[in-house]
């Protein structure tokens, strides 16, 4: 039995090694420098359109980093979230953690629809989600980085997958951990990423049950919070409340420190401090060191973008962001 169980284990490892393998050998062949023959003003159009688009709504860099990040944890950085519901298609945006959540859409589009002037059929979705989300960053006085490009969209996308793979509001540490390490991402990876918090806002469907049920929070914030968010479901359920209310619109540590006073807007936020272990110990770290947290989100925002990127012949180059080719 005991043989049996390990050699089962053992199988599993073999797949999940054999699965990051085949990922990591994909993403080998990203480049930041991909396009530069064939599009050399990509990064410029992507930038001059997310300026206006933050400029306009601040709260927009925040959407389009969790649009990439609810992207990259179903089927891989491959633009599937994108995707419309059609007769032949049932897309991801409906999925229970993305209706009535993620926005964003209509800058990607306009987006495409620019560098489609420029360059007629040569950069993917999914890269134009990529640049979008790390300039929706910088933008925010947060960092930047060069972003490996070269990936392809699929023409497929996963509604169960989504419903699945993204970790929920409710979610507890190990939960958080287990999720994380099923794509690839270890514990920093999970804290840091997490740190993209720092920014944007939450509906009170989300929080609810922190603010009215968990004890390991603030009395005070709590109280505020529930100012806006009603106990039951009903109308309050799409008013927002900022994810870190120290800085809600500049990225920088300020989530950490949140957290660590117990501060948390959602549930999952203050399952990463409380209970012992590195998780708690890189929280700590990063409310005390802001560029330990940057250093460390970059790391984690390239790991991502290369879970299992559609490469070579691969998928397609959509015209449209909404609907395969």
């Amino acid at each position: 039995m005991a043989a049996a169980l390990l050699s089962s284990r053992r199988a599993v490892a073999a797949a999940v090694a054999c699965v990051l393998a085949l990922a990591l050998g994909a993403a080998a062949q990203l480049s930041p420098t991909f396009y530069d023959g064939s599009c050399p003003n990509l990064q410029s159009i992507v930038r001059s359109a997310m300026a206006a688009a933050v400029q306009q709504e601040p709260r927009m860099g925040a959407s389009i980093l969790r649009l990439f990040f609810h992207d990259c944890f179903v089927q891989g950085c491959d633009a599937s979230v994108l995707l419309d519901d059609s007769p032949t298609l049932t897309g991801e945006k409906n999925a229970a953690p993305n209706a009535n959540s993620l926005r964003g859409y209509e800058v990607i589009d306009s987006i495409k629809s620019q560098v489609e002037a420029a360059c007629p059929g040569t950069v993917s979705c999914a890269d134009i989600l990529a640049l979008a989300a790390r300039d929706g960053v910088n933008l925010l006085s947060g960092p930047t980085w060069a972003v490996p490009l070269g990936r392809r969209d699929t023409r497929t996308a996963s509604q169960a997958s989504a419903n699945s793979n993204l970790p929920s509001p409710s979610s507890s540490a190990a939960t958080l951990v287990s999720a994380f390490a099923s794509k690839g991402l270890d514990s920093r990876d999970l804290v840091a990423l997490s740190g993209a918090h720092t920014v944007g806002s939450a509906r009170c469907s989300s929080f609810r049950s922190r603010v009215y049920n968990d004890t390991n929070i603030n009395s005070g914030f709590a109280a505020k919070r529930r100012q806006i968010c009603a106990a039951q479901s009903g109308g309050t359920d799409g008013n927002l409340a900022p994810l870190d209310a120290l800085s809600p619109v500049r990225f920088d540590n300020g989530y950490f420190r949140n957290v660590v006073g117990q501060f948390g807007l959602l549930h999952s936020d203050q399952e990463l401090f409380g209970a012992g272990g590195p998780v708690d110990g890189i929280t700590t770290q990063y409310a005390r060191n802001g560029a330990a947290f940057a250093r460390d989100f970059i790391t984690a925002m390239i790991k991502m973008g290369n879970i299992s990127p559609l490469t070579g012949s691969s998928g397609e180059i959509r015209a449209n962001c909404r609907k395969p080719n």
